[in-house]
């Protein structure tokens, strides 16, 4: 049962959320926002965002023991981030870092019907997060650490990434699984402007399993690549142009600098993902697993597609696939059913409009899994992986 198994810590990025209830308008936003004019609005919901919070409470609802590492200020907003996570259990609070004289990070969201979407962003505490604020002893009493969204933490990726790198090896010291998650700079900002390949190289020998997604670590690991497929998408989606060839080439080199597990999130199209054929770098985190489990993870390369849902929205879809990886990995199933796992929650977390609440137990998810839940059709562009079995793709036999 997932309340059996160990303790799973997830830090890094959090915000509150606060969203007014916007009514339909006729024109463009630059015409609703004009200067010295009453915008009518209702009553604006309050929620808690970032990898701390979606991945945190998807892992939660799914029911495993989680411990929330997220940095706020000790203001009426950090209060109210507080309040959000003890409204689900009173425990994910207790390990949230308050820092005095701090504020909190928050965010508008400026959503009227039919309109694109602004967002005004304060990263407050977090960019003050530092190595310091991970706690040894919530640490070692865990079985896995998760780390999510350092390019949104300014201390994160400053010096080549010195405090991130600092913050995992911690982690890593404690004998925790380590996992990390990305998010995409703003190429005009200071995290854009940094050199993350120098960073990867530096924090990837600390990382059991990277989870980014395809347009993020494209920006990150080739950038010449980044720039030709964003001209081609003429500001549309770049996964529509994932090949085999750069994706194995992308977790190539990222498994190269040290991660056992590469996996790359390629929203709507699922999940890819190819492992280290160290079978060395498998037994330093086999944890509580049974003797000869590696054999099911060593040198492997996976395709999972998405499961058929109807869709009511798509935030926190990346952070929820997430949490039915590490889910997947907590209970010790194979990388095959890691990754039916991994595609099943993002797909319950579509079937409602906000971050966490389409996710259901564990043993629901599972279910549906099993009972031969329909895929979608492969639609990229990756010749050469047969399908195996529903949902699932992997690469040919080599004997």
């Amino acid at each position: 049962m997932a309340s059996q198994q160990e303790v799973i810590v997830v830090a890094g990025h959090i915000c509150l959320d606060i969203i007014p209830e916007m009514k339909a308008v006729s024109g463009t936003l630059h015409e609703l926002l004009v200067p010295g004019k009453l915008v009518d609005t209702g009553p604006a919901v309050l929620s808690t965002g970032g990898a701390v919070s979606n991945t945190g409470l998807a892992l939660h609802r799914l029911g495993f023991p989680v411990r929330l590492m997220g940095k706020i200020g000790d203001d009426l907003f950090g209060r109210a981030v507080q309040d959000i996570l003890r409204s689900y259990s009173p425990q994910l609070a207790e390990t949230m870092v308050v820092a005095k004289g701090e504020a909190s990070s928050y965010t508008i969201v400026i959503n009227p019907p039919l309109v694109d979407r602004v967002f005004l962003h304060c990263t407050g505490a977090n960019d003050t997060f530092h190595a310091a604020d991970v706690v040894e002893d919530t640490v070692k009493q865990a079985g896995m650490f998760h780390f999510g969204y350092p390019p949104l933490m300014r201390t994160m990726y400053m010096e080549e990434g010195k405090e991130l790198k600092a913050a995992l090896r911690k982690a890593k010291s404690c004998g925790a699984t380590v996992s990390l998650d990305m998010a995409k700079p703003d190429p005009a900002s200071d995290a854009g402007a940094a050199d993350w390949k120098r960073i990867l190289s530096r924090v990837l020998p600390y990382v059991d399993l990277f989870l980014p997604s395809f347009d993020e670590i494209v920006y990150m690991l080739r950038r010449d690549v980044y720039d030709e497929l964003s001209a081609k998408a003429g500001g549309g989606e770049l996964i529509p142009f994932a090949t085999r060839e750069l994706l194995t080439s992308l977790a190539d080199e990222l498994i190269a600098k040290g991660a056992a597990v590469a996996a790359i999130k390629l929203g709507e199209h699922g999940l890819y993902a190819k492992t280290t054929s160290d079978a060395g770098r498998f037994r330093d985190i086999a944890g509580r697993r049974p003797d000869g489990w590696e054999s099911e993870w060593l040198d492997q390369e996976y395709y999972a597609t998405c499961y058929k849902v109807e869709a009511a929205g798509t935030t926190g879809a990346g952070d929820c696939t997430i949490a039915g990886f590490l889910a997947g990995w907590n209970t010790g199933r194979s990388m095959a059913d890691t990754m039916k796992s991994a595609v099943g929650v993002g797909a319950c977390n579509v079937e409602k409009a906000d971050a966490v609440t389409g996710v259901p137990s564990w043993q629901r998810v599972r279910s549906r899994i099993d009972a031969g839940w329909e895929s979608r059709a492969m639609a990229l562009p990756l010749e050469g992986l047969v399908k195996v079995s529903s949902g699932l793709y992997s690469k040919p036999d080599r004997s």
